[in-house]
């Protein structure tokens, strides 16, 4: 079928114009390099160097560099998607080092394990095999523990930490990143956690201390705010700040700790990273993301939920692994700061002595209950080249549009006017 040339000329002129409209990437590296990546353990809810002894169930998939202890039965990978399934080494939702004790069901995908099994290892939708591990942890361990180093040198500006009573209010401002640096015992001195940062920007804590303890102070809720209805949000699996785009970009590293226990009674939010800890997670209440440490232990409630961390964190190093299907990781914005010295009130590493600046920090408040004055970061802007959703990139697209119109209409203009 021929095109007459004014159809053709409309038709190029508005690809011309969509490809301007749709031309800044996504997801574009953060300035100063690539992003610096958790390497393969960013493809498991449990990530351990040496023992896991756990139940009830992991969500997402486990891999365990020594031995497992099952006996309190266990179930892997539930909520894995099929993408994320094989994004795994060899399609593995459970890697076990060693051997086995007790009684696991594999959910979604394969499992292996190189030592003896005591007890019964099946999959639902594969195969358990006795074999060697494709995760070499000790390599994975090193380049771990290099960057729960790193990000532990890191702050940025406009970030402040306030400690009023028995609470302690976080508050960045940068879109991209906001790097936060404390100690133990500022953070094990609360009973409840406020965080309030833009929603889509990576939060990294780094704790530093050689333990933390959350049952030192009985830490019972981690609130973040959420920009959509101006309130902070007591996090669990059935609620959560921005439907959880805020965990899914948080991280808390403890880079010196031998040791890290969680509070039964509440749900974490966001990602851990205890290369050299072991891991203590009680026996009620989730992680809601994944735990990488040096060895873990839990029961009961105390589960992994599948919330994989999708922040790309400051560094340079190759981007990491990004299941097809799945969404890229926000990219990080914002400069370094430098290690700030501990305190009542921190902005931007500098101690302020108790008054909070730069930040803004609203004053924390009850679960479900709406702050007197907004704070005035707004908590809702998006950066580092996020995609739009919902009513945001109604305005956007209507102009593209317009765009893509106006621009073939000139070339077809044109193409006229040279045959007349």
């Amino acid at each position: 079928m021929r095109i007459s040339r004014p159809a053709a000329a409309l038709a190029l002129g508005g690809s011309l114009a969509l490809g301007a409209l749709s031309a800044p990437a996504a997801h574009a590296a953060p300035v100063g390099g690539s992003c610096r990546s958790l390497g393969t353990a960013n493809l498991y809810g449990e990530f351990v160097e040496g023992d896991d002894t756990h139940s009830p169930d992991a969500e997402g998939a486990v891999a365990v560099g020594g031995n497992a202890d099952f006996r309190g039965g266990f179930s892997v990978g539930n909520e894995l998607a099929d993408a994320q399934v094989a994004a795994l080494p060899g399609g593995n939702a459970l890697v076990v080092a060693g051997g086995i004790t007790g009684s696991v069901q594999v959910m979604k995908g394969n499992g292996v394990y190189g030592g003896t099994l005591a007890g019964t290892a099946e999959a639902h939708r594969g195969k358990v095999v006795h074999g060697a591990s494709p995760i070499d942890f000790a390599a994975e361990f090193a380049k771990l523990r290099a960057v729960s180093a790193e990000l532990a040198a890191r702050t940025t500006p406009g970030t402040a930490i306030k400690a009023a009573g028995d609470t302690l209010t976080l508050t960045g401002t940068d879109p991209g990143l906001n790097a936060f640096v404390l100690t133990a015992a500022q953070l094990q001195g609360a009973k409840e956690v406020y965080l309030h940062v833009p929603t889509g920007a990576v939060t990294v804590v780094s704790v530093t201390g050689d333990g933390y303890d959350q049952a030192a102070a009985h830490t019972t809720g981690f609130f973040l705010w959420d920009a959509g209805t101006r309130k902070y949000v007591l996090d669990d699996k059935t609620q959560s700040a921005a439907g959880g785009a805020v965990r899914a970009r948080l991280l808390w590293n403890f880079p010196t700790a031998a040791k890290v226990v969680k509070n039964s009674g509440n749900a974490w939010p966001g990602s851990v990273l205890a290369p050299n800890a072991a891991v203590d997670l009680g026996s009620g209440g989730p992680v809601n993301g994944s735990v990488i440490a040096k060895s873990l232990k839990g029961s009961g409630g105390a589960e992994t939920h599948h919330y994989p961390f999708e922040g790309c964190l400051p560094g340079t190093d190759t981007p990491r692994p990004t299941p097809s299907g799945s969404t890229p990781p926000a990219t990080t914005g914002g400069s370094t700061g430098t290690t700030g010295t501990t305190g009542t009130t921190t902005v931007g590493g500098t101690s302020t002595g108790g008054t909070t600046t730069g930040g803004g920090s609203p004053s924390p408040t009850p679960s479900g209950s709406t702050p007197a004055t907004p704070p005035a970061s707004g908590g809702g802007t998006t950066g580092g080249g996020l995609a739009f959703t919902g009513a945001d990139g109604v305005i956007p697209l209507a102009v593209g549009g317009v765009l893509v119109l106006a621009a073939g209409g000139g070339i077809v203009l044109a193409v006229r006017r040279r045959r007349a």
